[in-house]
């Protein structure tokens, strides 16, 4: 058993869970492995991936047991996401999006609500949240979208971008302004917006470099209307809820780095122990037992930070901001070093198609960008540490 081997051992989980999660480890390694190549040449959506998943009831996990759930520990979604990601970083960040998006609902809806939506994503339905827009990314508060209050309706103008599963979802989970609120980041609120509300307009999808199966469209507003009922909250809450679920989607965004950091190590580690040069392997070279023992000392440091947020989190810690961006940082940074280093170790031959290791080092980028850029937490964390001006 390997150092890595030896860290998974520890985790803690239920019978049942530890049950859930060698089910999931055999649908990544038996089905959803094999198809990641010919999602990522096609681009199409993996349809056939999310009704495995829908076929393990793995969106119960995280809605709670009186709404159609199975109320799971944080830990083992983390884990399921990240044997996921390993075996499909595209399959990764759409059932990943799907945790997102419907982390709010649980959170901050009323009971009507949840009992209206959450039984039906319980079941496999599919959830995008929508912050990002043309002119508002890391800084979420420049958003433009609006919602104006009309009777017991709500209309919704405005546009985002970059929102996974846009174009797929029955569920949108959406930040905008209420109008009587004014334009500043008091206004924040956010409402749900349901499949097939008019008004609601797919502009586009993107043509990405990597996690290329996952789709990530452009939406528009026009004149969108909802019921005032969807609104979550209070009018001008949304800022507040913001900061509550980014620490635990966070740590979902590292999951899925770690996953992609996982497959690039274990393949890097089985080529250069397969593969031989000058009458030797190639691990038997001192300089590149270097490369494979910094990355497996890094990738068992940043699992352990995982599990140890993923504690946090379940303990009932909300403050832990600093420990989430940290995370969120060293994971995503870490992959896109290991599946680079991969490709290096693999040669020419890791430039081709024919190895996995060129898809995960593309796949392996938007993991520094999506849920705040690494620059952006590397500011909040170094924030932190600024001491209070005298006087």
């Amino acid at each position: 058993m390997n150092v890595l081997e030896k860290l998974d051992s520890t985790v803690t989980f239920s019978d049942h869970e530890r049950l859930l999660l060698e089910s999931v480890r055999r649908l990544a390694t038996q089905r959803i492995a094999p198809r990641a190549a010919g999602y990522d040449e096609s681009g199409a959506f993996p349809w056939d991936n999310i009704s495995d998943i829908n076929g393990l009831g793995l969106n119960s996990m995280f809605i709670p047991e009186e709404y159609g759930g199975t109320g799971l520990s944080y830990s083992v979604y983390l884990a399921c996401c990240r044997e996921i990601s390993k075996a499909c970083a595209s399959t990764g960040i759409v059932w990943a999006t799907n945790f997102h998006g419907t982390g709010p609902i649980v959170d901050f809806a009323s009971h009507e609500q949840k009992e209206r939506w959450l039984p039906r994503i319980a079941g496999g339905a599919l959830v995008a949240l929508a912050l990002t827009e043309p002119s508002a990314g890391s800084d979420a508060t420049g958003m433009k979208t609006v919602f104006r209050p009309d009777g017991d309706d709500i209309v919704i103008d405005g546009s985002k971008v970059f929102i996974t599963n846009g174009d797929v979802c029955d569920y949108l989970v959406l930040f905008g302004k209420w109008a009587p609120l004014g334009s500043g980041k008091e206004a924040i609120s956010i409402v749900v917006v349901e499949k097939g509300t008019p008004g609601l307009n797919v502009v586009r999808t993107e043509n990405k470099m990597g996690t290329r199966a996952s789709s990530t469209a452009a939406l528009a507003f026009d004149g969108c209307r909802i019921p005032r009922s969807n609104l979550l909250g209070e009018p001008g809450a949304g800022l507040t809820m913001l900061f509550h679920f980014l620490n635990r989607s966070r740590p979902s965004v590292a999951a899925h780095a770690l996953g992609i950091a996982r497959a690039a190590f274990e393949d890097a580690v089985q080529y250069t122990n397969d593969r031989s040069q000058s009458g030797r392997r190639i691990l038997e070279n001192q300089g590149i037992q270097f490369m494979v023992a910094d990355m497996a000392t890094d990738l068992a440091m940043c699992e352990r930070w995982l599990w140890h947020v993923a504690r946090r989190i379940e303990e009932g810690e909300n403050d832990i901001s600093q420990e989430s961006s940290m995370l969120k940082m060293r994971a995503s940074d870490l992959a896109v070093r290991i599946s680079t280093d991969a490709v290096q170790l693999f040669g020419g031959y890791g430039y081709t198609k024919d190895f996995r290791v060129e898809r995960l080092m593309r796949d392996s980028k938007i993991t520094q960008i999506w849920e705040g850029t690494n620059q952006i937490h590397r500011q909040l964390i170094g924030r932190s540490f600024l001491a209070k001006k005298r006087g």
